[in-house]
């Protein structure tokens, strides 16, 4: 990945929707040049999604928690447990961790009694689950999307 790579994909990251056109003339290169760039990011996965990032409270899901779940066997569970919580839409983000936990997940819902219900009705109920530690962020102070490309 060259600088220019580097200078276009900083451009998308802080937004996916600026014109060809407009992203060459800020890099300084032709807009076939980017245009092929841009194809060739998707093409290989480098840039994967074009999405909106829509305010949650916005959209009246006011609370973000930060769950840790413990198992209590590995191996055979786990596989399990991840295609369920791949299909719970409040679970938003799912990092598997090295240590004392064995998932993260960043969990958004509208209030706290939606966060019980899940808790109660599907988390909890998922075979293997041993433990989960749950806690509620309650200011955002740093929130981003953009990876750190170093040109």
């Amino acid at each position: 990945m060259d600088k220019l790579d580097k200078k276009i994909l900083n451009l998308l990251q802080d937004d996916a929707m600026l014109p060809v056109a407009e992203i060459a003339e800020i890099v300084g290169s032709s807009k076939s040049v980017c245009w092929r760039r841009i194809q060739k990011f998707q093409d290989d996965g480098i840039i994967k999604n074009r999405v909106a990032i829509v305010n949650h409270n916005k959209v009246g899901l006011d609370i973000i928690l930060f769950a840790q779940v413990k198992m209590t066997a590995h191996g055979r569970r786990l596989p399990n447990f991840i295609e369920i919580i791949k299909n719970i839409p409040q679970i938003v983000e799912c990092y598997t961790l090295m240590g004392n936990v064995d998932f993260l997940l960043k969990i958004v819902v509208k209030d706290i009694q939606e966060y019980e219900d899940l808790w109660w009705h599907k988390l909890s109920q998922i075979k293997g689950v041993q433990e989960i530690s749950s806690t509620i962020a309650m200011t955002a102070v740093k929130h981003t999307t953009k990876l750190p490309l170093y040109e």
